[in-house]
């Protein structure tokens, strides 16, 4: 092997195991790399925490590339984290879907997660509203009520209605949403982020078959959340 071309596979390798980051972190990590270089001309140690926080930053907007399954009739989860609900309830009243309860999945996001979010099927945002609103804890059910939330109504290419819902627990304090009306997404692609522990919500028709239980764990883009009923009717 030519030194080019070990040079090409090392590259190679540190792609596969560094995740690229988020453009919403940049500013941050920009930030902490100018903080680093002050604090080193005051102590070494004061250095060495700044690099450590800077670090940190990168790692937590870090945007893994993931592998979606490709076949239809399903939800995939919009988050990392790990299920704290599955419950029957009705969706964000601003969306006016009326009283009729879906399925509701709900993913809670530790600062340890990735905190991006991805659409749960391929399809078009019929609608996305922004509501501001409380802080509580985002593990509580009541947050989904309470709490700032960021709600897209998706209508998937094979004919039914799923709501997933960027929630703000108790230190996020920033919703950050890509997509707006009539926008196409495809399952698995990133449409935004919570900053720095949150909550997602996921509503699927009633009839779906959830496949998730409280206390997993999933992995956005990839773990399947749902077979969704085989007529939109059901």
């Amino acid at each position: 092997m030519t030194e080019k071309k070990a040079l090409a596979h090392a590259v190679d390798l540190a792609r596969s195991v560094v995740p690229p980051m988020h453009p919403a972190g940049r500013p941050f990590v920009a930030g902490g790399l100018a903080l680093t270089l002050a604090l080193r001309r005051f102590s070494r140690p004061a250095g060495v925490a700044g690099a450590v926080l800077t670090s940190w930053l990168a790692w937590f907007f870090r945007e893994p590339n993931r592998v979606t399954p490709q076949r239809p009739g399903i939800a995939v989860a919009p988050a990392d984290g790990t299920v704290s609900h599955v419950v029957e309830a009705v969706a964000p009243p601003e969306l006016g879907l009326g009283d009729t309860p879906m399925l509701r999945v709900s993913v809670f996001l530790s600062v340890f997660d990735v905190h991006v979010q991805r659409a749960p099927a391929t399809g078009s945002i019929a609608k996305a509203v922004y509501r501001p609103g409380k802080f509580l804890s985002a593990d509580l059910d009541k947050a989904s009520d309470d709490n700032e939330r960021n709600t897209l109504l998706l209508h998937t290419d094979d004919g039914h209605q799923l709501v997933v819902v960027q929630i703000a627990g108790l230190v996020a304090r920033r919703i950050v949403c890509h997509v707006k009306d009539d926008d196409k997404v495809v399952a698995g692609q990133t449409y935004g982020l919570i900053r720095f522990g949150s909550r997602v919500d996921l509503y699927v028709p009633r009839g779906s078959r959830v496949l998730v239980e409280a206390g997993q764990r999933t992995i956005g883009g990839e773990t399947v959340l749902a077979e969704l009923p085989p007529h939109p009717e059901a």
